[in-house]
């Protein structure tokens, strides 16, 4: 099996890699299915480790590579990431606009917690877009270098993606199940959160060149919508359960584990 990936041709190793990240996001999602009552302060916690997840990931994930990768290419850095980061969170602000006015209009307020789910699973999913692109150039750039200790390299990467889409992949799941989608509805949308890596990598492998130029300005601006919806949605809502210190305790959880796996394999 080794040999097999080793010898394969580039596209079939970031296919391969790719898929195992997206598969790590379904066991993630899959998380509700040990969940036979939906409990409420369970959930806000689950609400709450999501935002601390999505913070860290923002930062170590998306926002550092993303001005290392500009320095690189003799970008202004903190001019590339500030645009990219403040063009996802308006970007997520008007669609956050949208989603009130058509309640409003039909004046379903019930729908309000399903627009947070589908912002949450949104963001996740583009967040999901520069990690695939990311695994793709890795996997690229060895392109005629394709020697063991580079082929090696790239594959850590997208382990070290895999691991963290897990608590994703669970970030997205558990609040649908809040808003009463059965389990196996929550797990599919958790589980197809992810399937953009696969799509992303071989578009990133293909375009290797091209893609290094705007790689910085899409990592920034999955920070800027993931960041957004962990202010205004999740810890919100969290701290509306009677339990505030809980609350913002597992915020800081997930930050931590988070900031664990970004850092213990970046």
């Amino acid at each position: 099996m080794v040999d097999f990936y080793i010898n394969s041709g580039v596209y079939i190793q970031v296919l391969i890699a790719t898929l195992m990240t997206w598969a790590i996001t379904s066991l993630g999602a899959a998380i509700v299915f040990f969940f036979k009552k939906v409990n409420g302060t369970i959930l806000d916690a689950m609400l709450g480790l999501s935002a601390g997840v999505m913070i860290a990931a923002s930062f170590w994930s998306l926002l550092n590579p993303a001005i290392e990768e500009a320095k690189e290419l003799g970008m202004v850095a903190w001019l590339v990431v500030s645009i990219g980061f403040l063009a996802g969170s308006i970007i997520l602000i008007a669609g956050d606009n949208f989603f009130a006015h058509i309640l409003n209009k039909r004046k379903q307020k019930n729908l309000k917690g399903l627009k947070r789910s589908l912002m949450l699973m949104f963001s996740i999913t583009l967040h999901n877009i520069p990690e695939g692109l990311a695994i793709g150039v890795a996997f690229g750039s060895i392109v005629g270098n394709n020697n063991l200790s580079s082929l090696t390299a790239a594959f850590m990467l997208a382990v070290g993606v895999g691991i963290q889409n897990f608590p994703e992949g669970t970030a997205v799941s558990l609040p649908l199940r809040r808003e009463n989608f059965s389990r196996i509805k929550s797990f599919v949308l958790g589980m197809l959160s992810g399937i953009v890596e696969p799509i992303a990598g071989l578009i990133g492998c293909f375009l290797v060149i091209y893609v290094k130029n705007i790689l910085p300005f899409f990592l920034a601006f999955a920070a800027g919508a993931m960041i957004y919806v962990a202010v205004s949605e999740l810890i919100p809502e969290s701290q509306n359960n009677k339990k505030k210190n809980l609350m913002s305790f597992f915020t800081l959880l997930g930050f931590v584990i988070m900031m664990m796996l970004d850092v213990a394999f970046s």
